[in-house]
């Protein structure tokens, strides 16, 4: 007679107790994976078994809710995949995303691990591709850049007539001397030199023949000059309205630094184009205007986007990548190796990872200002407590009626 079955059965009962306690204590731990108990039979070449083990104990890596946090640097996936961190010189994967931007750059959870993914190139633009590396997002100032390319879009009012209802504006050439510049119609526009000033570029339309127009450009009421007259630039219409010249429909100017920067800034090479002006009879307008200057400006924050590319926004209105967040995905997830800090080590048993870009094969996407949260079922667990509570009695209850055997049995005479 013997009681190694019920020790068994106890052993094993409070070991799954363990587990759903886990599991309860971690139902607020954000991308928890809840754990469950697997239990074998023992047999030692014996009719009669000795009882129970557990045998593993298995991680459910379903998905679990994302709750909206509108915080920019929570980030949850939506699908597969892990956050691949380096902790401790060591990479470890995570479904938790809360992290917090470091002064010096780094994008790190409560436990210090820090993100991995993809850097930027000498261009600028992100390399995915290769070995992902620890993020480290730049903060430097980002540096004016000169407008080269202005894009307008207007119509010209074709009633107008030739030398009448003219408009004048006395401007002056480079040098200081008076020049009028009589004109239908005018638009300006913000351009911005090489050391990233703001300089108010005015272009004056004057119809000149049928179907016919010049226009004269002016930078801070500096005329652009062409030797001793105002430079003109010439279009013309079909009798439909449409642009036929200049073909292609752009202008190219350029701005010298002597003339209008005081040699401070360099000379400002400037394509102006018109692609889609028209000349109809209506009133004289623009409908859109863009150019591609910038002035300086300083980081002002980061965002991240649903394919993992960390955005730095600029007060100068301009964004950059960073980079781009990588996740990693595995074969059998199951065979991960726990080890805290909401964070699991590859092994033998999950395979080799498998590492991408957000939102390519099989891998999810990435939710700003969400985070997942565990997927501990407590309706669940709680019923499952109460069941292992009574396989914990039961074999109580057998160690009992042992010893009330055994006890009958000492007694006989």
């Amino acid at each position: 007679m013997g009681f190694s079955q019920a020790l068994s059965g106890l052993n094993a009962a409070a070991s799954s107790l363990d587990v759903l306690g886990n599991n309860i204590a971690n139902s607020q731990t954000v991308g928890y994976k809840s754990g469950s108990a697997q239990f074998a039979d023992v047999f030692a070449n014996s009719r009669v078994g000795l009882g129970t083990r557990v045998s593993t104990v298995l991680q459910d890596f379903g998905g679990g809710n994302l709750e909206a946090t509108n915080r920019p640097l929570d980030l949850g996936i939506s699908g597969q995949g892990f956050f691949r961190m380096e902790q401790n010189g060591q990479v470890v994967y995570s479904r938790n995303g809360q992290l917090t931007l470091t002064p010096d750059g780094y994008l790190q959870n409560a436990s210090g691990a820090r993100i991995m993914g993809y850097g930027t190139n000498a261009t600028g633009d992100v390399q995915v591709g290769g070995q992902p590396t620890v993020l480290q997002i730049d903060a430097d100032e980002m540096p004016a850049s000169a407008t080269s390319r202005v894009s307008t879009t207007f119509n010209l009012d074709s009633r107008s007539v030739v030398g009448e209802d003219l408009n004048k504006v006395d401007l002056h050439d480079p040098a200081g001397n008076d020049v009028s510049i009589d004109y239908h119609y005018s638009n300006n526009f913000t351009a911005y030199d090489s050391l990233g000033n703001p300089r108010n570029v005015t272009v004056y339309y004057e119809k000149t023949g049928p179907n016919a127009w010049s226009a004269n450009i002016a930078m801070d009421g500096k005329v652009l000059m062409d030797g001793a007259a105002p430079q003109s630039f010439d279009m013309a219409f079909d009798q439909n309205g449409q642009l036929t010249s200049p073909s292609p429909a752009e202008f190219n100017m350029a701005f010298a630094s002597a003339d209008f920067f005081d040699g401070a800034a360099a000379d400002m090479p400037l394509k102006f184009d018109v692609a889609g002006s028209t000349q109809f009879g209506n009133d004289a307008s623009t409908t859109a205007l863009t150019q591609n200057g910038y002035t300086s400006g300083a980081l002002v924050g980061i965002t991240i986007e649903d394919d993992g590319t960390v955005v730095r926004n600029y007060a100068n209105e301009q964004s950059r990548p960073a980079g781009q967040i990588a996740l990693a995905n595995f074969r059998n997830p199951e065979g991960l190796n726990p080890v805290g800090n909401n964070a699991w080590v590859a092994t033998d048993a999950s395979g080799q990872e498998l590492v991408g870009a957000p939102n390519t094969g099989l891998l999810g996407g990435i939710e700003s200002g969400m985070v997942e949260t565990s997927n501990v079922d407590m309706a669940r667990e709680l019923v499952k407590m109460i069941v292992t509570q009574r396989a914990y009695q039961a074999n109580s209850q057998t160690i009992k009626t042992q010893d009330e055997v055994l006890q009958t049995a000492i007694s006989l005479r």
